[in-house]
């Protein structure tokens, strides 16, 4: 499928991990896609990846937790690109911060709520607006079973930032809707990426962690081929219409009518 042919695309924290599948998975359908990330040495393996797959891949190293960083990435993506079409705020996680809320310090709170929340938030603001010239664009924001749902690993600071990225879509759908622009969410469960199982490795026994597998109607943890699939449906021109969803990609875990 070449469903983002002469499309443009952004995936942030992109070079490793579920952002790399995304980024890879777009531009193989056809995208001219930009990642960023501030691991330098992880960029440079997202690139091998790529011309491995004869794909490429452009990359931009900077800190998302710089307002001013995050401006000037903006503005020179649009200068490169001439416009953006896909944007799939990626960046998150609940940085290693501690599980129990009344371990939690101020600072930890406050990290994962810039990481989470407000880099995404300042990249949206940078780049809607030549979305909104355009009259086009696709708007991702990854939020988390956690937001909806708690989570058995990650704190209450992950899981208030989750949930505050799908009240952040809702406004950004409704708001520039008439705009032809779309904002959603993909709320994925435990998607095993190596980060994520060294935190289940440090905070979950074997026999627990079966237990939580035990949960999961479809037997299985997730993948990041099953995200990257769903960012290439709700970032195509076909789902036009899906607009301020919140997709649940957790294998029936979670469920609500």
């Amino acid at each position: 499928m070449r469903r983002f042919e002469n499309r443009t695309a952004l995936v942030t924290a992109g070079a490793e991990g579920l952002g790399r599948g995304v980024a890879l998975r777009l531009a193989a359908e056809g995208a001219r896609v930009a990642i960023w990330d501030r691991d330098s040495g992880a960029l440079d393996n997202a690139v091998r990846a790529a011309r491995d797959a004869d794909l490429s891949l452009h990359t931009t190293t900077l800190d998302m937790t710089d307002g001013t960083a995050i401006a000037e990435a903006a503005a020179e993506l649009l200068e490169a690109f001439g416009g953006l079409d896909v944007l799939v705020n990626n960046i998150g996680g609940s940085l290693h911060t501690p599980f129990r809320f009344l371990e939690q310090s101020e600072a930890d709170w406050n990290l994962v709520m810039d990481v989470n929340v407000t880099a995404c938030v300042r990249t949206t603001r940078a780049l809607l607006p030549a979305m909104v010239d355009a009259g086009y664009g696709r708007i991702i924001n990854m939020g988390s079973k956690a937001g909806r749902f708690g989570s058995l690993f990650a704190g209450a600071n992950y899981a208030a930032s989750k949930g505050a990225m799908q009240a952040f879509t809702l406004q950004i759908a409704q708001e520039f809707g008439p705009a032809g622009i779309t904002c959603n969410t993909l709320c994925p469960g435990a998607i095993l990426t190596p980060r994520v199982e060294r935190l289940l490795s440090e905070r979950q026994s074997p026999e627990e962690r079966e237990r939580v597998l035990s949960t999961i109607p479809v037997r299985r943890h997730g993948t990041v081929e099953d995200i990257a699939a769903a960012v290439a449906y709700i970032a195509s021109e076909e789902a036009g219409f899906v607009n301020g969803a919140s997709l649940d990609i957790n294998g029936g875990q979670a469920m609500v009518i």
